[in-house]
């Protein structure tokens, strides 16, 4: 119920129910069906174990058939080959300098692995319940 100003009387807070976490006006794509949230989920939770083996592989068997897969394996597959680009810089620069920016490199591979395993855990919970995931600091190797 609203007064004359546009106020809802049953909100004491005034405020509009949240967006759902799903939209797909801007993806272009309907609710993704059970199926695809578990590829989905599973191209994130691969990575963590096989790299950019993992979700290429899913990515590539469900890429023309599920549009969330897609979408979502993509995504994956960026940032595991974005997380290699900065693992294999770091050990260049270790083999360049003959071990003496180990000191720095370390502890920036330690690093990239923890946030690999976080962000890898966010965005499989995410896919999990259909949601689009977008990884911080994610190169588009593959659009």
């Amino acid at each position: 119920m609203n007064d004359e100003y546009g106020n809802r009387y049953d909100d004491p807070y005034n405020q509009e129910p949240p967006p759902p976490p799903y939209d797909s006006s801007v993806y272009g794509y309907g609710e993704p069906s059970a199926d695809a949230k578990s590829m989905a989920m599973l191209c994130h939770l691969l990575a963590v174990f096989l790299s950019f083996v993992g979700p290429l592989v899913i990515w590539l068997i469900k890429k023309d058939t599920e549009p969330f897969v897609d979408d979502q394996g993509k995504e994956a597959l960026n940032f595991q080959l974005a997380v290699l680009v900065v693992l294999l810089a770091a050990g260049l620069l270790t083999g360049i300098t003959c071990g003496v920016a180990v000191i720095v490199t370390v502890p920036v591979m330690i690093l990239v692995g923890i946030l690999d395993l976080v962000f890898c855990i966010i965005a499989a919970v995410q896919a999990s319940r259909g949601v689009v995931h977008r990884y911080p600091m994610n190169i588009r190797f593959i659009k």
